[in-house]
């Protein structure tokens, strides 16, 4: 059964096992274990945020490697300087993005700029939009 239908809310996607399994075999996702591990799969991820569209094979993988890294990440960094500011940073470097390109996303630019200054926490309703729009899980930006 090499395809799925996954329905939204504006059209049906289909997942194509075959696709996916190219994509895992061309990248081999595994534990990470080492730092050149970590940094080769981060630049798969920012390959793929850089992307406008992405197939959901292709989502699919970025999570996956977006899950790896965040695991290493905690294992070997126990600073715990990773804040919802501090990922949402690293997601806009890493599209290109600057704070205008936010503002349709969380609501208005008096918003953004609060938020980007620390000033105000992102809602359960902003961190979901923010999660669709990068392609990450909404929990990223959340503070805990």
């Amino acid at each position: 059964m090499p395809n799925m239908t996954k329905t939204t809310g504006k059209m049906t996607l289909t997942f194509n096992s075959d696709i996916y399994s190219q994509l895992l075999s061309q990248h081999q996702p595994r534990i990470i274990k080492t730092e050149e591990e970590n940094e080769k799969f981060l630049e798969t991820v920012e390959e793929l945020l850089s992307r406008s569209h992405l197939t959901p094979e292709e989502d699919a993988l970025l999570e996956l490697l977006v899950k790896l890294i965040e695991d290493f990440e905690d294992k070997h960094y126990q600073l715990n300087s990773s804040t919802p500011y501090s990922r949402l940073l690293h997601l806009m470097e890493a599209r290109g993005l600057e704070q205008a390109d936010l503002v349709e996303i969380l609501g208005s630019s008096e918003i953004v700029t609060k938020i980007m200054n620390s000033e105000l926490k992102i809602t359960k309703k902003q961190a979901e939009a923010l999660g669709k729009f990068f392609h990450v899980e909404p929990s990223l930006f959340i503070l805990e």
